[in-house]
């Protein structure tokens, strides 16, 4: 959603699964930890982009991510001294 209101379009997964909160299968099947799973993030660069718009993500992508990982409870840095993030 924060992507979305910088103009983004972006994805946590594939058309098929939109909605779910599950990890996508595919990067779980490969062996991707659950916690870098949940924190995936699809995008479809094609023909009709331009450098501009990749220019554009590359300049707002840093600080959402930053902004999401200060609210994560999940993130490393807000975790509790001596717990781990599930795998």
């Amino acid at each position: 959603m924060a992507l979305d209101l910088q103009g983004v379009a972006a994805s946590s997964g594939s058309a098929c699964t939109s909605g779910s909160l599950e990890p996508s299968h595919v990067l779980t099947a490969m062996g991707v930890p659950l916690d870098l799973a949940r924190g995936s993030l699809r995008l479809t660069v094609g023909k009709d982009n331009t450098m501009e718009e990749i220019d554009y993500l590359l300049d707002v992508l840093p600080g959402i991510v930053s902004r999401l990982r200060a609210l994560s409870p999940a993130w490393p840095e807000r975790l509790p001294a001596g717990r781990q993030v599930r795998r």
